[in-house]
């Protein structure tokens, strides 16, 4: 039996993941053909703050638990998306970091930095006062399956309290994702990440969420 590995990886994975109002006959599907998996992830919450950036669309920037965790985005193969880790951070957190890896993966303009720490409650401030960054609230509540040796999730989030559901289905194996988005229904859903899901939400982009 497939074990799911949360937060293992041999390699960086693959990911198809779209947002709409509702997925659910593909959720049944999920969690019918899923196997079974750990108790911890039958279903998790959490509370995150995503930095949201008008000028880039290729570093994911969120913030749980006091960890600031930046993602890169490295290629797309077949639509779906692959991305890397960039940078891991806690607070208080240095003005080297901010300087070096933090604001140049916003792509936008340097705040003035005079001292040598931030908290966090002192980088939100600088990142309220620049008009190109939104520091933005999201809720999951997540229910996890496995599919098809894929790691898969629904998610219930909320987007400064904008209801909006997720689904996706993650691995390093491209052609075992391709299956699960065939045998749950999902051909022909927009792969979406949670960068562009958030800036449609917010109006950062005039696109629709798809699958409204």
């Amino acid at each position: 039996m497939a074990e799911l590995k949360i937060g293992e990886q041999s390699k960086p994975r693959f990911e198809f993941r779209s947002f709409g109002q509702c997925f659910c006959n593909a959720h049944k599907r999920m969690a019918r053909l899923s196997v079974p998996v750990p108790e911890k992830v039958w279903e998790r919450t959490s509370d995150e703050i995503y930095i949201i950036s008008a000028k880039n669309d290729i570093n994911n920037t969120k913030i749980r638990d006091g960890k600031m965790d930046i993602k890169t985005f490295v290629q797309s193969v077949d639509g779906l998306e692959q991305w890397n880790p960039l940078m891991k951070g806690e607070f208080p957190i240095s003005r080297e970091v901010l300087e070096k890896e933090v604001f140049p993966a916003f792509m936008v303009e340097m705040p003035k930095l005079d001292k040598d720490t931030y908290t966090y409650d002192e980088f939100i401030a600088m990142v309220k006062a620049c008009p190109d960054l939104a520091a933005v609230r999201v809720h999951k509540q997540r229910f996890g399956y496995m599919v098809n040796n894929t790691i898969c999730e629904v998610g219930n989030v909320l987007i400064n309290g904008a209801k909006v559901v997720t689904i996706n289905s993650e691995s390093t194996e491209i052609e075992d994702i391709k299956k699960t988005i065939a045998d749950c229904g999902l051909e022909g859903v927009e792969n979406i990440n949670y960068l562009q899901a958030i800036k449609r939400v917010i109006g950062m982009s005039d696109k629709p969420l798809a699958n409204e």
